[in-house]
């Protein structure tokens, strides 16, 4: 079985996707955290993440077991992936490793931007998460706070708005739902609610 879930940036999509995961007994995997190694990888390097070529390099050679969370989950590394994913040479690499994992038994949750659409179109069940840009904003910025990380709301939400014009733009696998997709706008839900309209969804395509 694989279930996509799609959906911008704090929009709850990973939390509702790790607890999916653990509820049906699937594999599971963050797609974002492919694209943010290699953009950690660039900036530790010091290369430019826009740099095609330098990215594509990073991609082919990724060894997933030399980056911690911790590292992975800062402000610049989210910014740099963001700007990384719109390679299409990246996407290539990254792409056959998300599919040999999703196609594993038992089967798996993946998350993302581009799961339903391109990663996974044969998906039994797609699911996109989505929120208002004003409440992932206050959802990512209390995540940096308690990392330690110090932006403002609104320098947190202006980046949000330009990761999320940048990722709907792009010519390669652009941020949409699949038109077989399921919405579930978390904005006014608490992780519970969602978890449960979401559990509701996928036992219906199951029946």
């Amino acid at each position: 079985m694989i279930i996509a879930v799609d959906g911008p940036a704090a929009s709850g999509k990973g939390t509702l996707a790790r607890a999916l995961a653990a509820h049906f007994g699937l594999n599971y995997l963050d797609t974002g955290t492919l694209y943010r190694m290699v953009a950690l990888s660039l900036i530790q390097s010091g290369d430019d993440p826009a740099d095609a070529m330098a990215a594509e390099r990073a991609a082919k050679a990724l060894d997933v077991s030399a980056f911690s969370d911790a590292d992975l989950r800062s402000a610049e590394v989210g910014a740099a992936a963001s700007k990384v994913a719109a390679i299409p040479e990246v996407r290539e690499a990254v792409l056959h490793t998300q599919r040999d994992f999703a196609h594993t038994p038992p089967g798996a949750v993946l998350d993302g931007r581009d799961i339903g659409t391109i990663v996974c179109p044969d998906a039994d069940v797609k699911l996109f998460v989505t929120a208002s840009a004003k409440v992932r904003a206050k959802r990512r910025h209390e995540e940096l706070s308690r990392r330690g990380e110090e932006f403002s709301l609104d320098a947190v939400l202006a980046d949000l708005t330009e990761r999320d014009e940048r990722d709907a733009k792009r010519d390669i696998a652009p941020l949409k739902p699949a038109e077989d997709a399921h919405l579930l706008d978390s904005s006014d839900l608490s992780i519970e609610a969602a978890f449960k309209r979401a559990v509701a969804i996928i036992e219906a395509a199951k029946a």
